[in-house]
């Protein structure tokens, strides 16, 4: 039994839930998110809450169970409060902009530009002294990640000097170098 798919969602009373078969869509001040619960899974709004239950008790059923839950938990924190990731750009001459309002431009210490475009609903600054802070913010939890590990996966943090795009208060494990 999934510990966290038994528990229901609470619905706040800023936010819309609606259910018709196995979508849920979810209402908010920030904006308006979707998902297909799988079929082996029934979902049902009792009141201010929402229970998502196994339809029969397979493998399948239960590893989906607890993970639905989350995602309707997701989009409820997305809609009413938005999901925030930070990025920090380490580095001489490392630092990024804004190239028009659609594309992020990073100088990353290759011998051209960076332009990665932004996906639909999310937001992006460039912020900082020396333009070395990326701030991404949506609503969709997964749309937020998937950018800000994008744009890391550019310059990964190098162990040595620590150069590269990390996340706001990742810890780089640095190492020695060589000796004489």
């Amino acid at each position: 039994m999934s510990r966290i798919g038994k528990k229901p969602v609470p619905v706040p009373s800023n936010v819309t839930a609606t259910l018709t078969g196995q979508q849920v869509k979810v209402k908010g001040p920030k904006g308006e998110l979707s998902f297909s619960v799988p079929d082996a899974l029934k979902i049902a709004q009792n009141g201010a809450t929402i229970e998502v239950t196994i339809v029969e008790d397979t493998k399948q059923a239960r590893s989906m169970w607890g993970m639905s839950r989350t995602m309707i938990v997701n989009m409820i924190k997305g809609v009413t409060d938005g999901y925030t990731k930070t990025l920090e750009i380490h580095g001489v001459g490392f630092r990024a902009a804004m190239s028009g309002k659609d594309a992020v431009q990073m100088q990353v210490g290759y011998s051209h530009d960076i332009i990665h475009p932004i996906p639909k609903g999310i937001d992006l600054k460039v912020g900082g002294a020396k333009q070395d802070q990326i701030i991404i913010t949506g609503i969709d939890k997964q749309v937020v990640g998937q950018l800000a590990a994008e744009l890391r996966a550019y310059r990964k943090p190098e162990p040595y000097q620590g150069k590269g795009v990390r996340y706001q208060g990742e810890y780089i494990f640095r190492k020695e170098g060589k000796k004489k």
